[in-house]
């Protein structure tokens, strides 16, 4: 099998899953318990989230423990609405994951005003877009780092410089970013950020939510007073050292896994180029390692199965909506045309790729496609 979908899910770190083991097996204590035997899980739950907060540049306390970004976006939707009287508009994007949209639509529904902002054909949300929508009214602006289906990295900074000279407060889902480029929460100035461990090779079920110490969140769950009393319930120490000690790992190797990917890139595209296949590729100032390519007169769903025949797992668009057989939101959005939506793949290498995987790859999507 060669698995090329690494933008759904990576393979667990064998560093991390070492780490977690113990957590499962001896040092089982709760760690709000004051006896002796729950002092090794208290440390760890220390230790893990000044581990995370050294990775994105954040303090210890500006760290909350999630089940993974979905969790964390909906928690910045909802608690900067659910009991605010004033209904402060929010903005976002038509190419968000469906984390951010539903939440938004629930919010909508509860009399909130919410605009969806229309992308460049690029998938780029450029700041002169938002500065036509943004008034000094505006509560939350929600942009994503990096899209997850065309892998196009928005200019997040100053995106927030923006919503913050109109006094409103700024979110990015970096669910498939962090990890994977250079984030200083300090010097983007986003007030908000999530992230989810099983998109930079840690443990599924588990992701962490950025609050500035200057920002403002009604709780998500209410219960114990774990996680500052903002997200009620006992945190779930084996997972959450598993995604420290994954993000350590990718972070310290950080730019040889960005030149690697890249490498893979060059492989894949080099033998693609020479078949003479003609296909459009989606987005622009991409990451690394998330390829969208449409097919002209072909279908997406049928080369993805042909190629699972061969052994090659890859995507059609989200692994979040995979029951719904329609044109993906964020084609639409970008506006384009059925005939290339319709044929649009994602292959997505990871660290654990190949260059010959990549080339094998390409060669059976070649041969699918003619």
């Amino acid at each position: 099998m060669i698995y090329a979908d690494n933008a759904a899910t990576t393979k667990l770190n064998n560093k991390a899953f070492k780490a977690m083991k113990p957590y499962f097996l001896e040092e089982y204590g709760n760690p709000s318990q004051p006896y002796s035997f729950s002092r090794t899980t208290k440390k760890a739950l220390k230790e893990s989230r000044e581990i995370i907060a050294s990775c994105i540049g954040a303090s210890p306390e500006e760290i909350f423990f999630t089940s993974g970004g979905t969790e964390s976006d909906n928690w910045v939707i909802k608690g900067n609405v659910i009991g605010n009287k004033e209904k402060k508009p929010v903005i976002t994007s038509a190419i968000e994951h469906h984390a951010i949209l539903r939440p938004c639509k629930v919010i909508s529904d509860m009399g909130c005003p919410v605009t969806y902002m229309t992308p460049t054909e690029f998938g780029e949300i450029t700041p002169e877009v938002l500065r036509k929508h943004i008034t000094n009214l505006s509560q939350l602006v929600s942009i994503m780092f990096v899209n997850n289906e065309i892998g196009t990295i928005q200019p997040i900074k100053e995106l927030c410089e923006i919503t913050h000279s109109h006094g409103g407060l700024f979110h990015t889902d970096a669910v498939q970013a962090v990890g994977h480029i250079n984030i200083n929460v300090r010097d983007l100035g986003v007030d908000f950020l999530s992230a989810s461990a099983h998109k930079f090779n840690g443990p599924r079920g588990v992701g962490f939510l950025y609050i500035s110490n200057c920002a403002y969140i009604a709780p998500f769950m209410h219960g114990g007073l774990q996680e500052s009393g903002l997200r009620a319930g006992t945190e779930n120490v084996a997972l959450i050292v598993g995604m420290a000690t994954a993000l350590k790992e990718n972070i310290d190797c950080l730019e040889e896994n960005r030149q690697f990917i890249n490498d893979l890139e060059k492989e894949f595209f080099d033998v693609l180029d020479s078949s003479g296949v003609v296909y459009y590729r989606n987005g622009v100032n991409q990451m690394p390692g998330i390829i969208s390519l449409s097919f002209p007169s072909q279908n997406g769903e049928a080369i993805l199965h042909r190629l699972d025949l061969k052994g090659i797992c890859i995507s059609t668009g989200s692994a979040c909506d995979s029951q719904n057989t329609e044109t993906s939101h964020v084609l639409k959005a970008i506006h384009l045309n059925n005939d290339l939506a319709e044929g649009t793949i994602r292959i997505s290498f990871g660290c654990n790729n190949t260059k010959d995987e990549a080339r094998i790859v390409a060669k059976e999507l070649i041969k699918v496609v003619k």
